[in-house]
């Protein structure tokens, strides 16, 4: 996404997109669309913006939206959307995880593409049909684990596949927050609400919320895939029905003839911490280290040799963080813009599809099998931490 390449990727005719969710006062809807805005690859032209007919018909007005195609159901939506000649190419689900896998199937099996936030769903047989139903259709599945996106995660990415680390022994994860450190949803704290309601979130609290994405970014960044796990999690909050703190011991699957080992901790109830993600990887040859906090600084140490700092557009950053980026160096970019890069990615993708081409291989997102080891993540983390610690193969 360097700056020179925009201004021919915008000639292509925008996706015409549609928002399940996301309505007035939604913080992760209005994320979405600024993302889906940032790179001018799609136009918002349709919604079922909430359960609520009021709020979502409130919503479709406060974005412009046709009054015609704001819809009272997701089915409503996708069913006539599929008909009509500029119906929507693509929806972005925004929605509590419950309704992940009903509405995804809507659009699937219309051939629609769908960009559905995480975690995939909110149990993993869910998970498992949604897979199936992504595999069966012709439209592509993109799932928003927006850490992805960001610059110097590709840089760390692609450090360690080019061997720059050695083999890779260790992968330290974490995630504290401190948002649920006392009981704000019994106050009515609508996103504390759902978020630790098992009936709305699944069977994890902390670990499916901000445990997928540390787990999704130790991964990425590593290479490596999980075999099994032991898990130890807590509900610190009195009456809390789901867990607000995790410790995860990981042992990863053989690669270049060692196994790896793991260890991830995430918490809602941790003060000081507002949105502390940090990934450590460390090889036989050196280390890397990332902070969400700092994102345009990826710290790398070689064995051996003083520890270095290589910036986003800087000195050592390579092809991977460039095409991610798009001002120069020195100028930070953060959170909307990682967001934007998935939704920059899937576009490109969609435009092949569009045209009947090839999908360039250096495009990159987290797709339907991404979502479903998430969900394994957090089944194999639930029964480990029910069988007290127990290591359960993933």
């Amino acid at each position: 996404m360097a700056i020179e390449g925009s201004a021919s990727e915008t000639r292509e005719r925008r996706i015409r997109l549609g928002m399940v969710g996301g309505g007035s006062g939604a913080f992760i809807g209005a994320v979405h669309r600024m993302a889906a805005r940032l790179d001018d690859h799609y136009e918002l032209v349709a919604g079922a913006l909430s359960s609520s007919p009021e709020k979502a018909e409130q919503s479709a007005r406060e974005l412009g939206l046709d009054p015609a195609r704001s819809y009272g159901s997701f089915k409503e939506m996708a069913i006539r959307e599929a008909k009509l000649k500029n119906g929507i190419e693509a929806v972005a689900i925004v929605t509590p995880n419950h309704v992940h896998y009903e509405a995804a199937k809507e659009f699937l099996k219309r051939g629609i593409h769908v960009i559905c936030d995480k975690p995939l769903t909110s149990t993993l047989p869910d998970a498992r049909k949604l897979k199936k139903l992504a595999e069966e259709s012709d439209a592509l599945f993109v799932l928003t684990h927006n850490y992805t996106g960001y610059p110097m995660v590709r840089q760390a990415r692609e450090m360690v596949a080019n061997g720059e680390l050695g083999t890779i022994r260790l992968v330290q994860m974490e995630y504290p927050q401190d948002w649920l450190t006392e009981d704000i949803e019994s106050s009515g704290q609508k996103q504390a609400a759902w978020r630790t309601d098992p009936a709305k979130s699944g069977a994890g609290g902390s670990t499916g919320d901000i445990g997928t994405h540390a787990y999704n970014l130790g991964c990425f960044v590593s290479g490596l895939e999980l075999e099994e796990l032991s898990a130890d999690l807590d509900s610190f909050v009195p009456g809390r029905k789901l867990d607000d703190n995790a410790h995860v011991m990981m042992r990863f699957k053989e690669r270049d003839g060692a196994r790896a080992k793991g260890l991830l901790w995430c918490s809602q109830v941790a003060p000081g911490h507002e949105n502390g993600l940090k990934v450590r990887v460390y090889g036989t040859k050196g280390g890397l280290e990332w902070v969400q906090a700092d994102p345009n600084y990826l710290w790398y140490t070689p064995f051996g040799e003083p520890k270095r700092l290589i910036t986003r557009n800087g000195a050592g950053s390579g092809a991977a963080a460039g095409r991610m980026s798009r001002i120069p160096s020195g100028h930070p970019e953060g959170y909307l813009e990682g967001f934007a890069n998935i939704y920059s990615e899937a576009a490109r993708a969609i435009y092949a599809k569009r045209n009947g081409a090839k999908a360039d291989p250096a495009i990159v997102y987290p797709t339907i099998d991404d979502g479903l080891k998430g969900m394994l993540f957090v089944d194999a983390c639930v029964q480990s931490s029910k069988r007290n610690g127990a290591w359960i193969k993933v």
